[in-house]
């Protein structure tokens, strides 16, 4: 019985580093879109009429 619980707490720390990961992973992809976005927009804002 004990056996099992171990599996299952491993089972689920190994889940949560690679969910993690993701995550990481994910935000840092967003933060670069969203930077280089920003750069587009500020570098042609003198096109901008309103």
């Amino acid at each position: 019985m004990e056996e099992k619980v171990y599996k299952v707490m491993g089972g689920a720390g190994a889940m949560n580093i690679v969910l993690g990961v993701v995550m990481l992973v994910v935000g840092v992809t967003a933060g670069v879109l969203l930077i280089i976005g920003g750069s587009k927009l500020v570098n042609k804002r003198t096109m901008l009429t309103f």
